[in-house]
């Protein structure tokens, strides 16, 4: 009965094994299937004769942007590229035939991709007939990202850059003084990428100045021939203030219509309020990767009103603001200058000027020493004692923040 029961025990243990055998032998993966076929590669050959495996990241001002597994990400003149291969789908195009919205995307030649130094080849249902010079092959994009730039519509938060400066000075000695200033500029560029034209551009900007200085009472010592004086406490103040926004549209890649605001305030020059709102035209005259210039003409409304208030100060005027803007971004130091002359139609003689000039050093991640000079020249301000001067020159040294867009 024992010898029986082991019997049948064995037997059931023997099937069991076997069955459960058979069932991992039939979930396993087959030889075939265990062995994954590798992801195709994209190759650089350099002309060296070095091959480098990876993903084409894309192309812009003649270089290539590639990631390898082994090197990371790595940035190759067309000089030295021998052959690249890639087989994502990209599009190619130049400065000439940059797509402006998606409608245009059937304009240019859009495949995987294989070059030599000179040439730029497309394969693909759009692909150009014949190959594309390397010069007129300025950039490589993939398509899902030119797809989603150029349909990209961010939120009213998103896309800024700019600067934030601020300065100080404090004196406590016969004279107590203290001046404060600072300034915020900001730029929103869609699209966002360089390699893609503007669509348009929002610019917004505040510059401040304010300062004090003060001198206790006290009192002349009596001589033989006069008493004693109490010479009164005085008070000197400074502030300049000026604020800005402008829209600018977009309808060919250098030129653009433009709507524009400005307000200023200068204690200085007895002007209270200045405020203009007025739109034109713009041209952009000179754009690389390192300088960008621009030149632009309004037609506008102008306000002008004055502190002190004569009958006859304050007034409405037509007129208009011919500006330039030049900046110039160098590994070292970063240059802006904006120029601007403001004619009156109504009355030729309320014209005013303004320059300003900034130098910014970089010192640590985002943040950057800067000097810069405001001069300001207000053609008729109202007659006042002491008399008020035209020209309002300031010198500021601070500390620059830069934001960057997300």
């Amino acid at each position: 009965m024992h010898r029986g029961f082991a019997v049948r025990m064995t037997m059931q243990c023997s099937f069991a094994v076997y069955w459960l055998c058979g069932a991992v032998l039939w979930a396993a993966p087959t030889g075939a299937a265990k062995t994954q076929p590798a992801a195709a590669q994209d190759v650089v050959v350099l002309s060296n004769g070095d091959t480098l495996h990876g993903k084409l990241v894309g192309e812009s001002g003649g270089k290539i942007s590639f990631h390898s597994e082994v090197l990371g990400d790595l940035t190759i003149p067309w000089g030295k590229i021998k052959e690249l291969h890639a087989e994502g789908t990209y599009a190619v195009f130049g400065d000439n035939n940059k797509p402006r919205n998606e409608r245009q995307l059937g304009k240019i030649p859009v495949g995987s991709v294989d070059a030599t130094g000179e040439t730029v080849t497309v394969r693909g249902p759009a692909a150009a007939a014949a190959p594309i010079a390397v010069k007129e092959a300025g950039y490589i994009v993939e398509e899902t990202t030119l797809h989603k730039e150029l349909g990209k519509h961010s939120g009213p938060l998103a896309g800024w850059s700019g600067a934030a400066t601020g300065g100080a000075t404090l004196v406590t000695a016969t004279q107590n003084q203290y001046t404060f200033s600072g300034a915020v500029a900001l730029a929103r560029t869609m699209p966002e990428v360089s390699w893609l034209d503007t669509r348009n551009k929002t610019l917004i900007g505040f510059s401040g100045s304010f300062g004090k200085i003060t001198q206790p009472a006290y009192t002349m010592p009596a001589t033989a021939t006069t008493p004693a004086t109490l010479v009164p406490s005085t008070s000197t103040k400074t502030a300049i203030y000026h604020a800005d926004a402008e829209r600018d549209e977009y309808f060919s890649p250098r030129f653009f219509a433009l709507g524009q605001t400005t307000f200023d305030h200068n204690f200085s020059q007895d002007l209270d309020l200045q405020q203009i709102y007025g739109g034109g035209l713009g041209w952009t005259a000179l754009k690389t990767a390192k300088q960008e210039a621009d030149l632009k003409g309004t037609v506008q409304y102008e306000k002008q009103e004055f502190i002190s208030g004569a009958t006859g100060t304050n007034q409405d005027l037509v007129g208009s603001t011919f500006s330039g803007n030049y900046a110039l971004h160098l590994k070292m130091v970063t240059y802006t200058q904006s120029v601007a002359f403001i004619p009156a139609y109504n009355n030729a003689r309320a014209y005013s000027t303004t320059e300003t000039n900034t130098f910014a050093f970089p010192a640590y991640k985002n943040f950057s020493f800067s000097l810069g000079t405001l001069d300001s020249y207000l053609n008729d301000p109202p007659v006042s004692l002491p008399p008020t001067k035209r020209n309002s020159f300031q010198f500021t040294m601070g500390l620059t923040y830069a934001i960057k867009a997300r």
